[in-house]
């Protein structure tokens, strides 16, 4: 079950409603299949001015690799109750893999037996606030996301959870009393660091969905410290079996483990810094939306979730993100899973190893009126698999279309195909929450 997104017949935003209403409204003809992904229609007989809405909240989750987003209905008792749930996976990975490959390759330019010409660096100038492009790609696409949701839903605020961990706390553990006041959330961000950084898997045994304790390397009994190079996540059966020993009496015998802990513990988290990096320029990206923007801590997102029992997935973070009363979500609702597919690629030809072109691309996007990525109607008459398939389609410079099924390829033209949605650069599909 996932709920529909509705716009009047202006094309503005009306609040969501089930699947059988939305299927009553198209069967009756009052209304039209306005997008595809996410689902939204459109009623030809109404407008917003003769529709009651309620105040809906966008509620965001921001992440390293996804982001967890969930569209919220608020009540007069601060009550967030789920309308729809978005779990945004963004492409920073292969962006950074991509760029450091062309680096490498202009490098290895200037090595080879080539006319020689000295790198530039003196006349390259970065604009205050500049971010590298496999971080700026996850600002821009989150709120990318934001504005598309907003034309959806009567939006009247946002909900952003600005800090991932408290750095105070994981710089200077010691702090406490007046300098460090934190209630019922003190202890919540250490851990989660912790879990987060160590894969919320048992640093010696390896076991994970079991509790998990925070272990002191070297012992508090022997002189050890409660700052985080010396903090790691171990389960209860390893953390008593350790005790008081030092590391090297415990895992004598296993050399390759005590190199790869301690390896691991000088290591700062990947994830919480692209986090923290990217926090700030997300925030003022969504204040120049012009609606209020809350926000809250990731211990407080925790503490929340912990409170109203919401289960461990970015989507439910994103639920539980800043002041609420209550969290209430349906279990049979499902997730949007958005992947960042892209739109193509700038190089014209695909190299073996030595960088040498072994293949060209074709220049033209949209051969035939269809590209790759567009979800088409296509009709077979003859061949192995004849019929009327629906599906992402991948255009070849001949007119011919493909479609990828789950155990076979369908082949067909482009003139016997009906363009359902055009590609936008995303992916989609739907998963049980």
């Amino acid at each position: 079950m996932i709920n529909v997104f509705v716009l009047d017949k202006d094309h503005k935003p009306l609040m969501p409603c089930r699947p059988a209403r939305a299927r009553r409204l198209l069967k009756g003809g009052r209304a039209r299949v306005h997008k595809l992904h996410p689902f939204t229609i459109r009623i030809v007989d109404r407008t917003l001015a003769e529709s009651a809405v309620q105040p809906v909240l966008i509620k965001l989750d921001p992440g390293s690799r996804e982001t967890g987003i969930a569209v919220v209905r608020e009540d007069v008792k601060k009550m967030h109750y789920a309308l729809f749930f978005i779990n945004l996976r963004h492409r920073g990975a292969s962006i950074r893999d991509a760029l450091t490959a062309r680096r490498q390759l202009r490098r290895g330019r200037r090595s080879r037996n080539l006319r020689y010409r000295a790198p530039r660096f003196l006349n390259r100038r970065r604009a205050e606030g500049w971010l590298p492009p496999s971080l700026r790609h996850r600002v821009d696409t989150t709120k990318s996301w934001v504005d598309r949701l907003r034309r959806l839903v009567p939006a009247i605020g946002l909900a952003q959870e600005l800090v991932k961990f408290d750095t105070q706390k994981l710089e200077n553990p010691e702090i406490s009393g007046t300098e460090y006041q934190q209630g019922e959330l003190a202890g919540y961000e250490l851990k989660e660091y912790l879990l987060e950084k160590f894969g919320r898997r048992c640093v010696y045994c390896g076991k994970s969905g079991v509790p998990l304790n925070v272990e002191h390397i070297v012992p508090k009994a022997r002189g050890g410290s409660n700052r985080i190079s010396n903090l790691a996540i171990a389960c209860v059966e390893c953390n008593q079996k350790k005790g008081a020993k030092p590391i090297e009496d415990f895992l004598k015998g296993k050399p390759d483990l005590l190199k790869r802990i301690r390896s691991q513990l000088k290591t700062p988290l990947r994830d919480a810094s692209a986090v923290n990096a990217t926090r700030w320029a997300l925030f003022n990206s969504l204040k120049a939306t012009g609606l209020p923007v809350s926000v809250g801590s990731g211990a407080l997102t925790k503490f929340n979730r912990h409170l109203y029992g919401v289960p461990k997935e970015h989507w439910l973070d994103a639920l539980c993100v800043g002041e609420t009363r209550r969290a209430v979500f349906d279990e049979r609702m499902q997730v949007l899973e958005v992947y960042c597919a892209g739109r193509g690629q700038y190089k014209r030809t695909r190299t073996d190893r030595y960088g040498f072109p072994v293949a060209y691309f074709m220049r033209t996007k949209r051969p035939y009126g269809v590209g790759t990525g567009d979800i088409v109607r296509m009709s077979v008459r003859s061949g192995k698999h004849p019929g009327v398939w629906t599906g992402r389609a991948f255009a070849t410079n001949d007119g011919s279309v493909v479609m990828l099924q789950p155990d076979f390829r369908v082949r067909g033209r482009a003139k016997n195909c009906t363009i359902l949605a055009r590609n936008d650069g995303y992916g989609y599909s739907l998963t049980n929450s």
